[in-house]
């Protein structure tokens, strides 16, 4: 098993959770963020007055899947999200050394 966590445009949002559940993702966290990277913000005029903004809204989604689905949830994200301009965001991915679901103490994969 291995943790996908992404940070990514919220306007893709949408597309991404549609096309996962298509693949049988079925669970998944989902938080609103801001932050920086290599975008370092943007400026905004507002009354006359011009604002630094540093952090920038993202969305960041976080799931367990098996390691047979890895590659293919990872090649899904990217082609939805891929603009080719800086702040598409980032994956990174961790292992997982068990996973269980409390309601039923089920382990494993069959718990995610």
């Amino acid at each position: 098993m291995t943790k996908i966590e992404c940070i990514l445009r919220p306007n893709k949002i949408s597309e991404i959770l549609e096309s996962l559940g298509q693949l049988g993702i079925k669970g998944m966290t989902v938080t609103e963020a801001i932050g920086c990277g290599l975008q370092k913000g943007h400026t905004k005029d507002n009354w006359n007055t011009e604002l630094n903004i540093n952090l920038l809204p993202k969305t960041k989604i976080e799931m367990v899947v098996s390691d047979s689905m890895l590659d293919e949830v990872i090649e899904k994200i990217i082609e939805i999200s891929r603009t080719g301009e800086i702040g598409d965001g980032k994956i990174f991915t961790y292992p997982i050394g068990n996973a269980i679901r409390i309601r039923t103490g089920e382990t494993g994969i069959s718990a995610i």
